[in-house]
This record gives structure tokens, C-alpha cells and sequence, in this order.
């Protein structure tokens, strides 16, 4: 268990725009897990911040931030597009190694939706800092071309009852060259809203970051 959370809020300068943000460090922490947001979600998604708390616990620095402006997210399209998110990403990371504090941890990427897809393909461009990447109800199949780049050992999380993104994931996990696993929570749903779910999935990437980043 963490001693102490060091929480603040954050501006990502990349290129000539700022991506707000919000970074909570325990003095403990060793490993960092970036969070990669699904379409239309930011910093603010209640279900990646009740598992970025369930991260801290587990001593675990984390960073949950914008990866579209206001006035970008109004475009719908940019929601869906992968290849900027995956840029904002990478650059994010890179800023965040850049500090003199952060450059000794060992980066994970949790990817929800469309951003599972963001965070394997920056992963795929970024081996060397990338170690370790959760996927929540992921669509990693829209980066399929860049999934056999991918070196970080994956854990893919898809609810029971979410059929379509099931067969999506198999599809993933099939392409993808590393230790990897599909873990199905039986019962759930997309957002995975049923009691208990979320806790499952908190718990399950815990585990994974944990014996990755630490």
C-alpha cells in the first residue's frame, strides 16, 4: 500500500497546443502507468480514475490526461483517429521521461476503447521505455498493422457478455508476438458497470503492472 499520494495538476505542452492533466505520484512509486482514453473520455472518466486509484494503492504512479482539446474533441472524426492519439501519447511520454524525476520509472500504458488501440501503437513506435500495457474493453484492433511491432507484455480485458469486442480482441491477441493474455470477466458489459466489474479489471491490471513496472 502506497504511504503517501503526491497529486498535482498538469499542462502536456505538445507542439503549440497544452493537453491538461493530472499525475499523483506515492513517494513509493516505481513504476508509471499512463492512462490512453477511449472516444469522447478524458481525465475526468470516472471508471480510468477509480482504477488509477486502485493503481496508487498498489504504489504505482499514475497520469490520466487529455488527449484531445476541447475544441479538437468536437471534431468527431479525431476521436477515431488513432494515429493522433498515438502521437500525444508518445510525445506525452517522452515530456514525462524528459523530467529528471520520472526518467528512472519504467512506463505502462492503460488503454480503454478506441485508446487501447492508441497505446499498443505508440508502444509498437516507443519499445524501449514501454513495458508493460492493459487494454479495458479495448478495440486494439484498429492498430493491427503496428501489433507485431509491439514488445511490452499485453493484457487484454473484454466483459462476457461484450460479443463483438470478444471476437475483436481474439483477433488482437492472435497478431500480437509477446507474453500476452485475454481475460473475459464473465457477466460484464462494454463499460463493464455490473457490480464488481470495474474491481475485477482495477485488480487484474494491478497485477500486471505491478509484476512488469516494479
Amino acid at each position: 500500500m502506497a504511504d503517501h499520494i503526491q497529486q498535482e495538476s498538469v499542462q502536456i505542452p505538445i507542439g503549440d497546443i497544452l493537453l491538461d492533466g493530472f499525475m499523483a505520484m506515492p513517494t513509493t512509486g516505481k513504476g508509471l502507468v499512463i492512462f490512453a482514453h477511449g472516444s469522447g473520455s478524458g481525465r475526468l472518466s470516472p471508471r480510468n480514475q477509480f482504477v488509477a486509484q486502485v493503481l496508487r494503492a498498489k504504489g504505482l504512479v499514475t497520469l490520466l490526461f487529455d488527449l484531445l482539446t476541447e475544441e479538437e474533441d468536437r471534431v468527431y472524426e479525431n476521436r477515431f483517429n488513432i494515429n493522433l492519439i498515438a502521437d500525444r501519447l508518445t510525445q506525452a511520454t517522452a515530456w514525462l521521461l524528459n523530467n529528471p524525476e520520472n526518467k528512472e520509472l519504467r512506463v505502462g500504458y492503460f488503454g480503454a476503447s478506441t485508446g487501447a488501440a492508441a497505446a499498443l501503437q505508440a508502444a509498437a513506435y516507443m519499445p524501449d521505455p514501454v513495458k508493460a500495457i492493459v487494454s479495458r474493453g479495448g478495440r486494439p484492433d484498429l492498430a493491427m498493422p503496428t501489433l507485431p511491432q509491439v514488445k511490452a507484455p499485453t493484457l487484454l480485458i473484454v466483459g462476457g457478455n461484450d460479443d463483438v469486442v470478444i471476437t475483436l480482441n481474439q483477433q488482437a491477441y492472435d497478431a500480437l508476438q509477446v507474453e500476452k493474455k485475454l481475460l473475459v470477466i464473465p457477466g460484464a458489459t462494454h463499460l463493464f458497470e455490473e457490480t464488481g466489474a470495474l474491481e475485477t479489471v482495477a485488480e487484474a491490471a494491478g497485477e500486471w503492472f505491478v509484476k512488469y513496472l516494479e
